[in-house]
């Protein structure tokens, strides 16, 4: 006969402190995305899961999050029925939330502006979803976008030239949950609103037009993120959106930086 072991998460604690959230985090997994007027994109995600814990709980159970996990990699369904992992998350592990939020590269074709030379480039993205007792549902789209970003003071007190450098902005947009935003749409509007957006490759005909393009198109951080803003605030869909940009300062040893949050409705 096969002895029954202990379960110490089932044990009762005396501490009386409920948890919000806890869970594993750093999750490697590959993950399905949906990609606009192609075909579907594997990546390598991590992925952080958490639910609630009540007070008289010692502990949850950690090896049921990667037990959903596979199941739903099994399904070839992981990164599409994010509402559907949470479900499954409160069920298994009898929690009253659950959340979900899954890091990963995305990969788009782009080609040079002037040769239209062609290559790939990746943006760091996120999926957040959170689901409460309510079944009220959360979802949370991501995105890193790097552009260029020239100083308008500069340009004009400046003889000569005009400092520039690497942005990073970053967008998180919440929708409901029967509408649909593409990253590629999201991405292309923050690369939008720098002085230039980047290329994997550049010829010297493409790098002439790169650096004519942001000379003309001079913004501090304020610029990029109010120009950002206004085109977020046009979107039917979106609700919530947070926006920051950050310009990693060629002529300081200290970055240039803006941040905004919205509810939109």
């Amino acid at each position: 006969m096969t002895k029954l072991l202990k379960d110490i998460q089932n044990l009762e604690d005396n501490r009386g402190i409920d948890i919000q959230k806890v869970g594993v985090k750093d999750v490697e997994i590959p993950l399905i995305i949906q990609r606009k007027n192609e075909s579907n994109q594997i990546v390598s995600a991590k992925a952080r899961m958490s639910v609630d814990l009540p007070r008289n709980y010692k502990g949850t159970h950690m090896s049921r999050f990667m037990e959903v996990l596979n199941d739903w990699r099994s399904k070839d369904l992981l990164g599409v029925d994010i509402k559907g992992i949470l479900k499954d998350f409160q069920k298994k592990l009898e929690a009253q939330s659950a959340h979900v939020k899954f890091n990963f590269k995305y990969f788009i074709k782009k080609e040079a502006p002037v040769s239209k030379a062609q290559s790939v480039m990746g943006y760091d993205c996120s999926f957040e979803g959170n689901l409460d007792s309510d079944d009220n549902y959360e979802f949370l789209l991501g995105v890193k976008v790097p552009v260029t970003t020239l100083c308008p003071c500069s340009k004009e007190i400046s003889k000569y030239s005009a400092h520039n450098q690497r942005a990073m902005i970053k967008i998180i947009v919440k929708y409901n949950e029967k509408d649909h935003i593409w990253l590629e749409d999201l991405i292309k509007l923050a690369e939008s609103c720098g002085s230039c957006e980047l290329y994997p490759i550049l010829k010297r005909e493409d790098e002439k037009f790169v650096t004519e393009t942001a000379y003309e198109n001079p913004k501090f951080v304020e610029d990029v993120i109010r120009d950002i803003i206004l085109k977020l605030r046009k979107n039917d869909v979106i609700t919530q959106f947070e926006v920051e940009c950050e310009a990693f300062e060629s002529i300081h040893n200290h970055s240039a930086w803006a941040y905004q949050k919205e509810i939109v409705k």
